[in-house]
């Protein structure tokens, strides 16, 4: 069953995509933001801070994955609910939607407003974007992170692993910054998102490796990963810029400040048709994955 709720969650998120209206994870980024006002006062101790962090964590996610696995138990509508929190989870045709534009902005030349348009995916400066290197930064870390992680977690914990995955992977996006005022508050968010990605992320790095440039990926990997501030986008990025034979990392402009980051992959310049090839290894990476739970429930119900 569980092959059969993922086959049709990834072949309904394909059909219809993100909600235009109305999604979840918009909802729940605005409960997380009243929470977070409620809670975060700078004026608390460090100490304290964490642990009104922790508390805010607790209060925007059990309730829904308790009530995620109570209604996926259900005999009738169990599995159903599943399809629909999946689907609801995933963000692979996102990915589509979000960065075939920009391609099509870049093939045509207009690079002003590929810079625009690139600038709604990535929190960077518009002015300082370069399109390509970033669109493909964008969908290699975000395979990870809307897509391969909500599949792991929901082939090891059913539909409440799949909500909880990914509504401490929005807390980290909104609240895992190193600023004055998520530096602290925002720790346990950000450590948590760390924990659940840890095993998604190699294993999404290892899926880039084997179905692009395996000589190159591993190498990247094993190399440039470790000097990545993120111990789970690093392999991601590495295995991923080495599978498509490109360069990406490299100085980046966020709010104002440069920040110098390692340079990933290998000397190649990131063009535009690799837009397409970073969609195209993800979309393999599915297929793959798709391929391996198959076989090994097949295995199982032997």
């Amino acid at each position: 069953m569980t092959f059969i709720i993922l086959l049709s969650a990834l072949i309904l998120d394909w059909l219809f995509g993100e909600p235009k209206r109305l999604h979840p994870l918009v909802g729940f980024g605005t409960l997380a933001s009243h929470v977070e006002a409620r809670l975060n006062h700078n004026t608390h101790a460090a100490c304290h801070q964490f642990m009104l962090g922790l508390l805010a964590l607790l209060i925007c996610i059990v309730p829904f994955a308790i009530i995620s696995w109570i209604i996926s138990q259900m005999a009738i509508w169990g599995s159903l609910f599943s399809v629909v929190v999946l689907t609801l989870c995933l963000g692979h045709r996102s990915l589509f939607d979000h960065a075939r534009p920009i391609f099509q902005t870049m093939q045509k030349g207009d690079i002003e407003q590929a810079k625009m348009l690139t600038s709604r995916i990535v929190s960077r400066d518009k002015d300082h974007i370069e399109p390509n290197k970033a669109t493909i930064e964008s969908v290699l870390e975000n395979g990870n992170d809307a897509v391969f992680g909500t599949l792991f977690w929901f082939v090891i914990a059913g539909a409440a692993g799949a909500v909880t995955y990914r509504l401490v992977n929005t807390l980290d996006a909104m609240w895992g910054y190193r600023t004055p005022r998520f530096f602290y508050f925002g720790k346990a968010a950000a450590r948590l998102d760390d924990v659940l990605n840890f095993i998604p992320a190699r294993l999404t790095a290892f899926s880039y490796a084997l179905l692009g440039n395996r000589q190159q990926a591993f190498r990247c990997w094993r190399q440039q990963a470790p000097l990545w501030d993120s111990p789970n986008a690093g392999p991601v990025m590495a295995s991923g810029a080495g599978a498509l034979d490109i360069q990406l990392g490299g100085p980046a402009c966020y709010h104002g400040k440069w920040h110098q980051r390692p340079v990933l992959g290998t000397a190649n310049p990131a063009h535009s048709n690799d837009i397409q090839r970073a969609l195209q290894l993800v979309l393999r990476s599915v297929l793959l994955w798709l391929l391996v739970i198959g076989l090994i429930t097949g295995i199982l119900h032997a």
